[in-house]
């Protein structure tokens, strides 16, 4: 974890910025919850165990700057909220989701599906593709049975 932190750091070194404490509370939050797509709510209520000081808009500020420096990736399923994944190290693009309309379960695909769907965009379309997201909305196995 200590490894993944100082590479944040340096991201937040990069853009000018520094890995505060309450910033480094929020990111070991979301390491110690990689799987779980937790919103802004969420973070705060498992930071304020760490640092009861924390404010809610600081930890709104640090999500957000993080989402700004694609650190972490700001998600939707839909529902209203927005949730925050942390980008997989590497990753070029963001990894995709399968959400289940049944019990709201999110499982993530890592293997990047739209790579030809890209090529085409950009060819047909003229267009600068920077990222995408692929979410799909279905029953999930767990629930098909």
């Amino acid at each position: 974890m200590q490894e993944r932190i100082q590479k944040i750091k340096d991201q937040l070194h990069a853009a000018s910025y520094k890995l505060t404490p309450q910033r480094e509370a929020t990111v070991i939050v979301l390491l110690e919850n990689e799987a779980d797509h937790l919103s802004a709510e969420d973070v705060y209520l498992k930071v304020k165990e760490k640092a009861p000081e924390i404010g809610l808009a600081t930890v709104y500020r640090t999500l957000e700057l993080l989402a700004e420096l694609k650190v972490v990736d700001k998600i939707n399923f839909g529902d209203g909220v927005a949730r925050f994944d942390l980008r997989k190290e590497g990753a070029e693009h963001f990894h995709h989701h399968l959400v289940c309309m049944e019990c709201g379960a999110v499982d993530e695909i890592e293997e990047d599906l739209l790579g030809e769907v890209e090529l085409k965009v950009e060819r047909d379309y003229n267009f600068k593709i920077m990222d995408h997201r692929l979410t799909f909305h279905g029953i999930c196995h767990r629930c098909q049975r």
